[in-house]
């Protein structure tokens, strides 16, 4: 993926991990469009980046989605990275009674709502010379935690449809990536000031350094044990993965 000369789309753009990949790209030069449920930190963010742009969105709803991809299109027709980060965490009760409002806002927002945001944009991005999916999963989409398996699983199935993505798109303008986060010191994750998670500015940093390098999977070093898991033995590590936590 290219670093410069672009205008992306980041959902998820007002905090966290969307907020440092906005600031990050913007600082290149590229033009950068982000979105979010709450305006609050919306516009905090543009007015400490001056160019950059934003727009509200209900990631679960399709019909914002709708209306925040025509306006995309219409406004900002450059648009040739789409960078799908929006997404929910929370532990939940599996193995016992789940709360279904939780579960259901976690796969809405989780994985419904990368793939209709890729819906609602693909065929505009097709139409670019050098475009990019950039979907956000999680080192928990190889190897899951117990405690938070509804979000695991909601990853591991972004994982695998970003392979299909991949598949289906060879040959188009559109490079296909996925950046999988190790646990991240943010307040999405309950990471803020525990040692155990990864600084949000280091990661940022590394991730920035990854992007360039061709790879179709953004993995900083931090995730990689969680990523070479999967295999015939993988139940061996989830269980002592989750001894740990």
């Amino acid at each position: 993926m290219k670093m410069t000369g672009n205008t992306i789309f980041i959902t998820g753009g007002g905090t966290g991990i969307g907020q440092g990949l906005a600031k990050a790209f913007h600082a290149l030069g590229n033009q950068v469009i982000i979105a979010g449920r709450r305006q609050a930190p919306l516009m905090e963010t543009t007015e400490a980046c001056p160019g950059m742009a934003y727009h509200e969105i209900d990631i679960r709803d399709p019909a914002s989605i709708g209306r925040v991809a025509a306006w995309l299109v219409k406004h900002h027709a450059q648009v040739n990275v789409l960078i799908n980060n929006a997404g929910i965490m929370g532990g939940d009760k599996s193995g016992g009674v789940m709360d279904d409002f939780r579960t259901v806002a976690m796969v809405e927002t989780n994985l419904l709502g990368p793939i209709r945001m890729t819906s609602a944009l693909i065929e505009h991005l097709k139409t670019k010379p050098s475009a990019a999916v950039v979907n956000v999963t999680s080192g928990l989409a190889f190897t899951p935690l117990a405690h938070s398996a509804v979000y695991s699983a909601t990853k591991a199935a972004l994982h695998s449809w970003t392979l299909s993505l991949r598949v289906r798109l060879k040959g188009s303008s559109v490079r296909v990536l996925e950046l999988a986060p190790p646990w991240v010191q943010t307040e999405a994750a309950g990471g803020v000031g525990n040692p155990r998670a990864m600084p949000l500015d280091a990661f940022i940093e590394e991730t920035m350094e990854k992007f360039p390098t061709g790879a179709d999977e953004i993995l900083v070093d931090r995730v990689r044990r969680l990523r070479d898991n999967p295999g015939p033995d993988e139940w061996v590590f989830v269980q002592e993965f989750n001894s740990r936590q």
